[in-house]
């Protein structure tokens, strides 16, 4: 039987229905290739077992992009990057996962500028950057080194066109809000995040919203803010119980704040949801874990992921963006944290 014929670049360019230029392209690791097409094309050359003339199989080299946070061990980091990995699988992406560098003193560059060289230096396509801040010269040395740059849930923009994937916060402020409403609470705190957030101020936002909707006068004495971690939800909760007159709920800007809240409570001997509710934001494992269970407003942790690499993706290929800004749909979830208002929402 004659041996198979020799597979060549025009093969590869007839069976995937480009042109040769295109195949050379994809081989070469090129950005500027659709991600369709660079799937057909990497297709036609498993299926030909394309050999270069080196003698080498070949197939086309992957994309490679950093995915930094500044938390690797929360549950919030863990949804993100279960969605984020995810789509790099489907997408053919490698995803180097780490955390935001430190500056790098006495180098030649600013640091801002090592940051980005060190990306390029080591053949990265793209970054992702999760619940970080982001300075001016960071985001333009990017730029300038030819990285695309998506933002995941980002606690600042330094620019408007910085391209971001968030959630709605504004309506899941108001959703939160407007569901301890409904129970008869009128003295609702809100144990927010740092005041630089702009996710923790577009919640602020959404509860405010909702408590002048429902004619209730917003007392700033029920407002704090602290970092998204339990030992500030703690305070916050021992600051807002011990107030002369205390709130019956307590909207948090997240799970890991509603948690600390929860532990100030009982360290009181308050019963939850019967003296107090507690609403938490964001629905990681430590809401479904909390004693008891919390009612929250679920983020689409896993899809904000998977929607940002396919926008970096798009980036990298030079694909137009629908938006440079996605904001995904918060939705709420009632669990055991949350009940009527005691004594008709007084104190």
């Amino acid at each position: 039987m004659p041996g198979r014929k020799r597979a060549t670049l025009a093969t590869v360019a007839e069976t995937a229905g480009v042109s040769l230029p295109t195949v050379s392209k994809v081989l070469n690791g090129r950005a500027d290739v659709a991600a369709e097409t660079r799937t057909r094309v990497e297709s036609a050359l498993r299926e030909l077992g394309y050999v270069p003339q080196n003698g080498r199989r070949t197939v086309a080299p992957s994309r490679v992009v950093d995915a930094v946070f500044d938390d690797l061990v929360s549950p919030y980091t863990l949804e993100v990057l279960r969605g984020v990995t995810d789509a790099g699988a489907e997408l053919g992406i490698d995803v180097v996962v780490g955390r935001v560098p430190a500056a790098e003193p006495g180098g030649p560059l600013n640091p801002e500028d090592q940051w980005a060289q060190r990306l390029k230096s080591n053949d990265r396509s793209g970054l992702i950057v999760v619940t970080s801040e982001l300075s001016l010269a960071q985001v333009e040395s990017f730029e300038n080194a030819g990285l695309p740059l998506v933002v995941i849930d980002p606690l600042n923009l330094p620019r408007a066109e910085v391209t971001s994937v968030g959630a709605t916060n504004w309506s899941g402020g108001i959703t939160a809000t407007e569901h301890l409403l409904s129970l008869g609470h009128r003295r609702i705190a809100f144990a927010g995040g740092p005041l630089e957030a702009s996710c923790s101020q577009a919640r602020l936002h959404g509860y405010r919203a909702a408590l002048e909707n429902a004619g209730v006068p917003f007392d700033p004495d029920l407002v704090r803010h602290g970092e998204f971690d339990h030992p500030d939800g703690l305070a916050m909760g021992d600051h807002l119980l011990t107030l002369p007159e205390p709130p019956t709920a307590v909207f948090a800007a997240n799970d890991a704040t509603a948690l600390g809240v929860l532990e100030a409570a009982r360290r009181r001997g308050l019963r939850v949801p019967q003296d107090l509710s507690v609403v938490g934001f964001d629905d990681t494992m430590l809401a479904r874990l909390g004693t008891p269970p919390l009612t929250v407003i679920r983020q689409p942790l896993h899809d904000m992921g998977r929607v940002a690499v396919r926008t970096l993706d798009k980036l990298i290929t030079g694909d137009a963006l629908d938006s440079h800004h996605v904001e995904l749909a918060t939705q709420l979830v009632v669990r055991e944290s949350t009940g009527p208002a005691p004594d008709g929402g007084a104190r």
